[in-house]
């Protein structure tokens, strides 16, 4: 007898690693609901999944509490966009995946429409924005968790969380051998290959990239590397050729899309954007440099409002500095350069590092593919929801 299964659902994911976790989590359920139409804010992941993009994720790809507002026009128009076909298709219920500051927004709204909200990703309010628990607990139907002790401190606050684990652990490894991707590369094995991401979405990776182009050249000027810009499938299009003239990309830094976890799984070293990177590095365990940087007043209002001890979430889980954090004032191509350097020319100081990023993959293992136990989750809440009907 075949499983039922809901009619349609809304998905949304509103940034990369979010589209990532959302695009698994649909492969999982297609294959108990084959027969559901899935819709919403989708990127290539979910598209390629059979997701229908009412919305484009990278239209949402905004970061910065200041940088927000001259795209407040266009967002909002989206936002509308996804409400309106949310209200005319009433979808058994709705995944919201990360992107908060949007998310949470239309998670009220669609709640008052009566549709249950499943929310994959867990808000960091348990770091700044503290208050927003209060209004999740009203909102979410459900609330799935990437680590352990968000569980207790949401469920403290009246939330239904669950802890699914991280479904990195599970998904980031190389596609290719080292010797393999190396040779296509064109690097070679007598000098030493570092690998900048800067970020995915346009605006960060203008901020960051012409520190890190001169950095590359104090590098050299030590010690002879080779260099790769990592980037997501499609940047160069969406940034267009002159964004790269402008920040002056030399010969030497080879430009890669699509090819991330391979780039870092074969680097010695990652210069990496404070994000999702980050923890992607630390479970490839490749030593690494953190950095970010945005407006000056996102800055102020930021440190204001966050309420933790470090920035880059590899940190926040090993509960101390295991890798280097430059924010704001600090990313400096000296500063940046100096910290690359103590790690390339010191084994002993590289191979600190990996051990404690060893503890730190320790930390975020579970027995359990989480995405699995997600699926099972949205499965179960379907059939409970059904039974009561």
């Amino acid at each position: 007898m075949p499983t039922a299964s809901p009619k349609c659902v809304f998905v949304s994911a509103g940034e990369s690693s979010g589209e990532l976790y959302a695009a698994e989590l649909v492969a999982r359920l297609k294959r108990d609901w084959p027969a559901t139409h899935w819709f919403g804010c989708a990127g290539p992941r979910m598209q390629a999944q059979g997701v229908e993009p009412v919305v484009d994720t990278a239209s949402l790809a905004v970061v910065g509490i200041v940088e927000v507002v001259s795209h407040l026009p266009r967002i909002f128009g989206e936002y509308r966009k996804l409400l309106k076909e949310i209200r005319q298709r009433r979808p058994a219920f709705v995944i919201l995946t990360d992107s908060p500051d949007f998310h949470l927004r239309l998670a009220a709204k669609v709640h008052a429409m009566g549709i249950p909200v499943i929310y994959l990703v867990a808000p960091q309010a348990w770091a700044w924005r503290q208050g927003r628990a209060r209004q999740m607990s009203r909102t979410l139907t459900r609330l799935l968790c990437l680590f352990p002790f968000e569980e207790t401190w949401y469920r403290q606050r009246g939330v239904a969380a669950e802890y699914i684990g991280h479904p990195l652990a599970k998904l980031v490894k190389p596609a290719e051998s080292r010797q393999s991707w190396r040779a296509r590369r064109g690097f070679v094995s007598t000098k030493p290959l570092v690998v900048l991401c800067p970020g995915s979405r346009v605006g960060e990776v203008g901020r960051h990239l012409a520190t890190l182009v001169e950095s590359t050249t104090r590098i050299n000027e030590t010690l002879p590397c080779q260099f790769a810009l990592a980037l997501p499938q499609g940047f160069r299009k969406r940034a267009g050729e002159q964004f790269f003239r402008e920040r002056k990309i030399a010969g030497t830094i080879q430009v890669i899309e699509g090819e991330t976890w391979d780039a870092m799984a074969h680097a010695d070293l990652v210069l990496a954007a404070s994000g999702t990177v980050t923890v992607e590095a630390a479970l490839l365990g490749t030593p690494m440099v953190t950095y970010y940087k945005v407006t000056a007043l996102s800055w102020l209002l930021g440190r204001w409002l966050v309420k933790v001890p470090h920035l880059t979430m590899v940190n926040l889980i090993a509960g101390r500095r295991v890798v280097p954090e430059l924010m704001q004032n600090e990313m400096t191509a000296e500063r940046l350069s100096a910290e690359a350097l103590k790690l390339l020319t010191s084994q002993q100081a590289s191979e600190r590092m990996r051990r404690e990023l060893e503890d730190v993959r320790a930390k975020l293992a579970s027995e359990q593919d989480p995405m699995e136990r997600a699926a099972r989750i949205v499965k179960e809440f379907f059939d409970e929801q059904r039974t009561n009907h």
